[in-house]
């Protein structure tokens, strides 16, 4: 098995009416529990909108401490799923249903090591 990092982008703005949200969401929750019952959902969460966020760059023998998303654009990251798969084929039928779910790209990514 692998683990994998499924990166959903949303836009940068408003969140959508509450009504299109929930029902994005128990999409989403369908898949999710498909991931659990196959064994493949590791850890998921939202993350809260780019402004929130706080980077820090290297600098000689520092560190700056900015607020602020590292760089403007009009997607941010807004969750992440981590699921443990046997393979890529594998990996992108999860993100493809979670892509249909939320109607937001998903990037598939391959951790580097497991821990």
């Amino acid at each position: 098995m692998a683990l994998y990092l499924l990166a959903m982008h949303q836009p940068v703005g408003p969140a959508p009416d509450r009504e299109v949200l929930q029902q994005v969401m128990a999409d989403l929750d369908v898949v999710r529990k498909e991931l659990q019952a196959a064994g493949s959902w590791v850890f998921a969460g939202g993350l809260h909108d780019p402004g929130a966020s706080t980077v820090l760059r290297p600098d000689g023998n520092d560190v700056l401490i900015t607020d602020g998303p590292y760089a403007e654009g009009a997607e941010h990251l807004g969750g992440i799923t981590v699921i443990d798969v046997p393979d890529l084929d594998a990996a992108v039928g999860w993100g493809r249903r979670q892509a249909s779910a939320s109607g937001l790209p998903i990037e598939v990514r391959p951790f580097r090591d497991a821990f």
